[in-house]
């Protein structure tokens, strides 16, 4: 069913606002100082997004904008669309719908990929100042136990940043619901007497996502808020090992006629930065995080190894990585 209004009272409670505006201003509150910033707002429709519509049109009246992306996926998305904006009219919120053409291959990426470029582009002509979007705690804690369960490393486990950019852009991309949980969205946008739209894959168990947040719902023993507090806790660890990398590359390479020299000096999980900022610099694509393992164990074993189109060479003065010769073709 589409998103209608069925209460004019659609100001959530008044401790909801004062929470929420407390959230953004202690995020990003330098910029908000200026009564002249505007915010977007992504708002797909459903319920995490309808409550964050909710909340800022309350909070910040007369300063943001709404857009939703037409991806074209599903039969419904066209009236979801239509559905939000017309509660965006009720409120008094300018609203856009972007529709975007989603490429072949891994349909969720690329259905992200064309959604950011759309609200990239929205932002710049209508000159607002940043995003807004919907992520909440548990989305934070079922990202980290999915990757806690494929032993992804510190980089993999980072919770989302409450404050971050839109891929490809240095547009800010805020999100300000990151501390509140999905009931809590759930609720405002019940109270307001608003039906949102019911994305049918969130029941779908064919995803891990859907599985790990049905058990999560019967297990009343793990506090999902300290979860998603510690993938923030994560997310800070994330940045400092990507400082410390960063210095590691500019003080411990050098130049060669092949290619470039490493001279390791930082714990392991640094280094594995750095060489895999080498083998992208050097063969033009990002390997894997288990191929740069497997190349470092070799290094550190003493023997050659390849990965990608390049070779590795330990020797006295650290590890020198430099392109495969190219075999002479046969005539």
């Amino acid at each position: 069913m589409g998103l209608t209004a069925t209460d004019p009272a659609l100001v959530p409670a008044p401790e909801a606002v004062d929470r929420f505006r407390a959230d953004l201003t202690a995020l990003w509150g330098w910029a908000l100082a200026d009564e002249a910033v505007r915010l977007g707002l992504a708002v797909s429709g459903g319920p995490d997004s309808t409550a964050l519509l909710l909340l800022a049109a309350a909070a910040f009246p007369g300063r943001v904008e709404a857009a939703t992306v037409e991806h074209g996926l599903r039969p419904e998305s066209a009236q979801e669309a239509a559905d939000v904006a017309a509660l965006c009219a009720t409120l008094g919120v300018l609203h856009a719908i972007l529709p975007v053409t989603v490429a072949e291959g891994n349909v969720q990426a690329m259905a992200r990929a064309a959604r950011y470029a759309a609200l990239a582009t929205w932002v710049e002509e209508r000159q607002l100042a940043a995003i807004l979007s919907a992520h909440h705690a548990d989305d934070q804690a079922e990202t980290l136990l999915m990757r806690l369960n494929r032993a992804s490393g510190v980089a993999g486990l980072a919770g989302t940043r409450a404050l971050g950019r839109v891929p490809e852009t240095q547009i800010p991309l805020l999100r300000p619901v990151l501390g509140w949980r999905r009931s809590e969205l759930a609720q405002i946008v019940e109270a307001a007497g608003v039906e949102a739209a019911q994305d049918p894959s969130n029941a779908n168990e064919r995803y891990d996502r859907v599985r790990l947040r049905k058990a999560l719902a019967q297990a009343d023993w793990i506090d999902v808020s300290a979860v998603a507090q510690s993938a923030a806790h994560l997310a800070e660890a994330d940045a400092a090992l990507a400082w410390m990398a960063d210095l590691e590359y500019r003080s411990c390479l050098k130049k060669e006629p092949m290619g470039l020299r490493y001279k390791p000096q930082a714990p392991r999980a640094v280094a594995l930065r750095v060489v895999a900022r080498i083998v992208t610099e050097l063969d033009g694509q990002e390997p894997r995080g288990s191929a740069v393992a497997r190349l470092f164990e070799a290094l550190c074993a003493g023997e050659p190894a390849s990965i990608g189109n390049l070779v590795v060479r330990p020797n006295a003065g650290g590890w020198s990585f430099a392109k495969a010769p190219r075999r002479a073709v046969k005539s």
